[in-house]
């Protein structure tokens, strides 16, 4: 235990990402209100997030490995309930059936099956989606009228948006030869959803758009396909994606120097290891920011810039014959190894742990005229630490926007549980905070009939770092960041801090 005196960052508590969630809520409990909710607001907030890092006697290593959990805020008539479950997925079956972890994670290697020759390992490695951790608990995205949980792998899952039942496992590699994607599709006003991934194609592996046509009574898995593809910079190291980009001409890909090694891949797979074991910093590397056309499915604008890491892309848009791409950058991925748990668990001793999450949000901005590889330079949005960024999504994605909102990532700041609001225009940021308060991903719902981009509400799911069993429902005003209501429960066990999710409307559950 590091005493008081010795702590680096002594208004942070780090255990609230350490709690593992031991008793789930099917029956809702209800919340009791301060503030008030306003009538409009009608519908389900669903989160999705790390929920337990033990399975038996043993521990997962990394923060991305911890059991899916799901939780659900459902408002209505001004009055809250909360509900949360575990993702069942095959891996969650898997280990709790041996006790143990008996697949790899990102982070985690897997006690070896004695009943798995090399040989069951190389006939693996052709069906990823089945070989590979299904554990989908970075995200939830809405397709047609259905719910999906993601995570990077080639296997997502539909829960139902009501209990939180795991309803139906579909691997993508089977609609359309995906072998991983990002933890972030994108959601268009049509419908439409498109995803990034990495697919052979022609024999090659190459980074990939797909399609997800809308469809009001068919599959839209079954109706999947390629529409844009890129040869990766490195062929044998393709550049790990979290998110992408689109805008209303092309889709926009940043190729960063954290690369996924195929040849470690391969050797992870059949030693049991951890999928970080492949993933290597290329720190002379630049990165670049390349445009597929939307249209012709081609790279035709290609850019770079300075050596930087991201998770999150705020948002892109077409502006005055440019490209504009925000992000949150970082100089290097230590971000990633500052979420292994033996990294949280000694931050407080650690004078280098705050510089790791020192992101800032960054706007590269292109013109579509200049010659290929231009460099770019970065302009600072604001000088505040930012992650999980969102935005006025229906109206905004892809168009030329004015405000995000996100959690602060400084975890040296005097408030480390923040959520800011920043005006990309002028500068200006706005915050919130309460003492041992820790929010999750702000998420902005409009109010009917709005007529500003601002106008509405932020939803947050809070955890407190003094009560372990205890989780809020925040709603501020997104105009002025002001706390407007809370919803607070008792759970039965620790509750754990979630990471992203989608607000569904009344109409939409």
């Amino acid at each position: 235990m590091v005493e008081n005196k010795t702590k680096f960052y002594p208004n942070c508590d780090s255990n609230v990402w350490l709690r593992s969630c031991e008793v789930e809520v099917t029956d809702p409990l209800d919340g009791l209100i301060t503030g008030e909710f306003p009538s409009w607001l009608q519908g389900a907030l669903l989160r999705n997030g790390p929920g337990s890092l033990k399975v038996g006697s043993m521990r997962f290593q990394h923060l991305f490995d911890s059991s899916a959990l799901l939780h659900r805020f459902c408002i209505h008539n001004g009055h809250v309930t909360y509900q949360c479950r575990f993702l069942q997925s095959n891996t969650y079956k898997k280990n709790h059936a041996a006790n143990r972890i008996v697949v790899a994670e990102f982070g985690t290697a897997a006690v070896p099956d004695p009943c798995h020759t090399i040989f069951h390992r190389i006939a693996a490695l052709f069906k990823p989606g089945e070989s590979i951790s299904d554990n989908a608990m970075i995200s939830l995205y809405p397709f047609g009228d259905e719910i999906y949980a993601f995570t990077e792998g080639p296997v997502i899952h539909r829960i139902d948006p009501v209990t939180l039942d795991t309803m139906e496992r579909r691997n993508l590699t089977e609609s359309v030869a995906l072998v991983n994607h990002t933890s972030h599709p994108h959601v268009t006003s049509s419908g439409d959803v498109y995803n990034v991934g990495m697919s052979v194609v022609r024999g090659r592996l190459r980074h990939v758009v797909v399609k997800f046509p809308f469809t009001e009574k068919g599959d839209m898995f079954a109706e999947a396909h390629i529409v844009a593809s890129l040869k990766p910079r490195l062929s044998m190291n393709p550049a790990y994606m979290h998110t992408f980009g689109v805008t209303e001409n092309y889709f926009v890909i940043l190729e960063q120097p954290l690369s996924v090694s195929l040849v470690g891949l391969v050797k992870g797979q059949l030693t049991n290891q951890p999928l970080s074991s492949s993933l290597h910093w290329y720190p002379e590397q630049e990165t670049h920011i390349v445009l597929l056309g939307r249209k012709s499915g081609k790279e035709e604008r290609r850019y770079r810039t300075e050596t930087l890491f991201f998770l999150h892309i705020i948002n892109c848009f077409e502006r005055d014959g440019n490209v504009v791409v925000d992000v949150c950058a970082y100089k290097d991925a230590k971000v990633i190894d500052a979420m292994y748990i033996h990294a949280i668990e000694s931050m407080q001793s650690n004078a280098d742990y705050a510089e790791w999450f020192r992101g800032r949000p960054k706007r590269l901005e292109m013109s579509l005229a200049a010659p290929p590889l231009t460099r770019v330079e970065p302009k600072l949005l604001a000088d505040l630490g930012c992650e999980t960024p969102r935005i006025h999504y229906d109206l905004h994605n892809g168009r030329a926007y004015r405000y995000f909102y996100a959690i602060s990532s400084d975890v040296d700041a005097e408030n480390p549980g923040s959520i800011i609001k920043v005006d990309t225009v002028t500068g200006e940021t706005k915050s919130w905070w309460d003492k041992d308060c820790y929010p999750s991903e702000p998420i902005f719902v409009p109010s009917p009939q709005a007529k500003e981009e601002d106008e509405g509400v932020v939803l947050s799911a809070l955890v407190s770092g003094a009560d372990e069993c205890e989780v809020c429902l925040l709603l501020l005003d997104a105009r002025e960041l002001r706390e407007r209501a809370r919803a607070y429960f008792r759970t039965p066990s620790p509750a754990p801090k979630c990471l992203h999710g989608w607000f569904l409307p009344a109409s939409r559950e």
